[in-house]
């Protein structure tokens, strides 16, 4: 903030007669307003509730960076309740997954399922078909980055039935 500016109110504030205190309380929001010319989302904003299209449970999104022409990929943070399914799924470009809090599962076709926790980072390839959920006693929440020009291709639901037997299977393995 100018300096100029911090006297001239001063200076108003004692031809008012009017107490410098105030002038004192109202510096520090004037000193450290943020500038509004740039364009800030947060990934610490839950997101709204997700509608149970590709999923059994309880899931939000939130959508923190929309691609564009310049930058062409979207970054979505997931956040799935404890006990919570996603569908089986594939991307036309690959995905990333940043697990930032929590514990979940995640498989791809033909593989094992693994347990991933926060500070895990995946790398999923093109067209290769996956899911990737909260575990039995843990939300998990991560960052989903992928070219968001191209729709996700859901292919199969996952059940819960199947679920339980993963999570049956990698609570036996953990220990």
């Amino acid at each position: 903030m100018n300096i100029h500016l911090i006297v001239y109110l001063f200076q108003i504030s004692m031809k008012m007669k009017k107490s410098p205190l105030l002038l004192f309380l109202l510096i520090p929001f004037i000193t450290f307003s943020q500038n509004s010319d740039y364009t800030i989302s947060s990934y610490l904003t839950e997101g709204p509730k997700a509608p149970n299209t590709h999923y059994i449970g309880e899931a939000w999104l939130n959508s923190v960076f929309q691609g564009d022409a310049e930058f062409n990929f979207n970054i979505t943070k997931a956040t799935f309740r404890k006990n919570s399914t996603l569908d089986w799924h594939k991307h036309s470009t690959p995905q990333v997954l940043i697990v930032v809090d929590g514990e979940g599962y995640y498989q791809e076709r033909g593989k094992d399922a693994i347990i991933i926790k926060k500070g895990d980072v995946i790398r999923c390839a093109k067209d290769t078909e996956h899911w990737h959920t909260a575990s039995k006693e843990s939300l998990v929440t991560y960052l989903a980055l992928y070219d968001g020009s191209k729709p996700t291709i859901w292919t199969e639901q996952l059940t819960q039935e199947y679920y339980d037997s993963i999570a049956k299977k990698l609570k036996t393995e953990k220990k």
